[in-house]
């Protein structure tokens, strides 16, 4: 009998001494439960299994060839996890406190609940709020906000309930909301992938949920920088897949039309006359590259 009840997915990527801290941590803290540890490895530059393997002998490693993206990566560790629940964490987190039952708890107390994200607190400044839910799409622009985001945790944020959305950097799906959605989209690459799986989840009449009695701290992306061209290219191709993928008609073809005629001129403006000519190239890339792909895959 499985009696596996977490699989601990986490993708590595040029990141090896995130990685080594994360594993330490989930082994130093996480004794309440069974779980298992799967580490894929997305095309790092360097030899980054080995030195895993020699300190982690129990843990579970994936070589990706080249880099999958973020859905792809996690979804190497999909096709291995033997856990009820698989717990998608980034490499660059770590965690402090053994109070994964409230995770479970909240998961189990409904059939209607397909997961949950515990609160995020970035690790620098410390005890400072980096997730706590989530608020909906805006109807035309599609942008949201963070609840919480950089406020001190003082309590204020404490109440487990319903979000739209979850957050990637660390995520828990029941293994039959999974079977039944399907994995992570890999049309993203990076960015936007675990909010289109939201709305694949609560397509099939699920919840998602905020616990933040759980507590994940964050170092946040190393692997890419905080304002890069390749942020914003991704960003603006993917918020337009995002659109076309999971807005109802009407309401995304405005929405396209603004962020094409709109959002995306009025961006590209503000960074050719602060001389960011890379970000601006970047912007309409990511515009044109959104609409080579809606046009293949209306082809196919």
């Amino acid at each position: 009998m499985n009696d596996i009840i977490i699989s601990f997915i986490t993708v590595n990527y040029n990141g090896l001494g995130d990685t080594i801290e994360l594993i330490t941590s989930i082994k130093n803290t996480i004794k309440s439960i069974s779980y298992e540890i799967i580490v894929v490895d997305n095309g790092s530059r360097k030899d980054e299994i080995t030195p895993l393997k020699d300190l982690f002998d129990d843990v579970h490693f994936i070589k990706s060839e080249k880099n999958l993206g973020f859905a792809g990566g996690n979804n190497l560790g999909v096709d291995i996890a033997k856990g009820k629940y698989f717990f998608f964490i980034n490499n660059d987190t770590y965690i402090l406190e053994d109070n994964i039952k409230y995770l479970i708890d909240r998961l189990e107390s409904s059939d209607k609940i397909g997961g949950l994200s515990p609160k995020i607190l970035f690790h620098e400044p410390f005890n400072t709020i980096q997730f706590a839910g989530f608020t909906p799409f805006s109807k035309y622009t599609i942008r949201n906000s963070i609840i919480g985001y950089s406020k001190p945790d003082d309590g204020e944020y404490n109440k487990a309930e319903i979000t739209p959305y979850i957050h990637g950097a660390a995520m828990i799906i029941k293994k039959e909301i999974i079977e039944k959605v399907g994995k992570m989209p890999e049309i993203y690459f990076l960015y936007y992938e675990e909010m289109d799986w939201c709305e694949m989840i609560k397509r099939k009449g699920y919840e998602l949920w905020y616990e933040p009695k759980f507590i994940v701290y964050h170092k946040e992306s190393r692997s890419t920088s905080k304002d890069s061209s390749k942020k914003t290219y991704y960003h603006t191709r993917n918020r337009l897949l995002f659109t076309w993928r999971n807005i109802e008609s009407n309401r995304r073809n405005i929405s396209i039309m603004y962020q094409l005629f709109i959002a995306n001129p009025m961006h590209i403006l503000k960074y050719l006359f602060r001389g960011k000519f890379k970000y601006a190239k970047a912007i309409i890339n990511g515009a044109t590259d959104f609409i080579i792909i809606k046009n293949k895959t209306l082809q196919q």
